[in-house]
C-alpha cells in the first residue's frame, strides 16, 4: 500500500465519522445487527474512490468502532472478528469496480455479500443455541442474518445510485486541484 496523504487520511476519518453517525440511526435486531440509514455508505464511497486495499483497512476501523461503541451481543475473540472486524473489512471489496453505476453497484453487492460471509459464520459458529429446536443451524443463520442484509443491501444500493451522478467526478479524483 503506497503512503497515505493527509487528505485521504482525513477522508478516511470524515467517512467513517459519518458512517459511525448513519449507524445509530437504525433499527436492531433481537440478537445482533441491524438496518441503518445507509451507514455503509459513506465506507462503500471511500473504497470507490481510494481502492481496495484503502477501503479494506478504513472498513476494519469502523468495526472496531462498531464494537467498541455499539450495543454488544457477545464478547467472545470469535464473534468480534467475525461480526466486526473481518465483516465490515469487506466493505472494501467495493473498490474492485467502479467503470460506471453498474459496476459499482456489483462491487457494492460484493461487499455486503461478504460482510454476509462473515455474519453467516458467526451465526453457525456462536449463535447456533438460538435457533428454535430442531431447525437446522444453516438454514437459521441464512435467515437470521437475511433480514438485516438484505434490507442493509437495498437501501445502500438506492443511496448509491442516487449519489452516484453528483459524486461522479469525486469518486474518479477529477476536477481538483490535488494531484494523487
Amino acid at each position: 500500500m503506497n503512503k497515505m496523504s493527509t487528505r485521504v487520511l482525513v477522508e478516511a476519518g470524515v467517512f467513517i465519522a459519518l458512517a459511525q453517525i448513519l449507524s445509530f440511526i437504525k433499527y436492531e435486531m433481537p440478537y445482533g445487527g441491524s438496518v441503518t440509514l445507509g451507514s455503509m455508505v459513506p465506507i462503500i464511497i471511500f473504497a470507490i474512490r481510494w481502492g481496495t486495499k484503502r477501503g479494506i483497512l478504513v472498513g476494519l476501523v469502523h468495526g472496531f468502532l462498531q464494537f467498541a461503541l455499539g450495543t454488544h451481543f457477545s464478547y467472545h475473540p470469535l464473534g468480534i472478528f467475525l461480526d466486526y472486524i473481518f465483516a465490515f473489512g469487506c466493505l472494501g471489496l467495493a473498490g474492485i469496480f467502479k467503470k460506471n453505476l453498474f459496476f459499482i453497484l456489483l462491487s457494492t453487492s460484493l461487499a455486503m455479500l461478504g460482510r454476509f460471509v462473515f455474519h453467516f459464520l458467526s451465526g453457525i459458529i456462536l449463535w447456533y443455541t438460538y435457533a428454535p429446536k430442531g431447525m437446522n443451524i444453516y438454514l437459521y443463520s441464512l435467515i437470521y442474518n437475511g433480514q438485516y442484509m438484505v434490507p442493509e443491501l437495498i437501501i445502500t444500493s438506492v443511496i448509491i445510485s442516487a449519489l452516484y451522478k453528483p459524486l461522479r467526478k469525486y469518486i474518479a479524483r477529477q476536477g481538483t486541484l490535488y494531484k494523487y
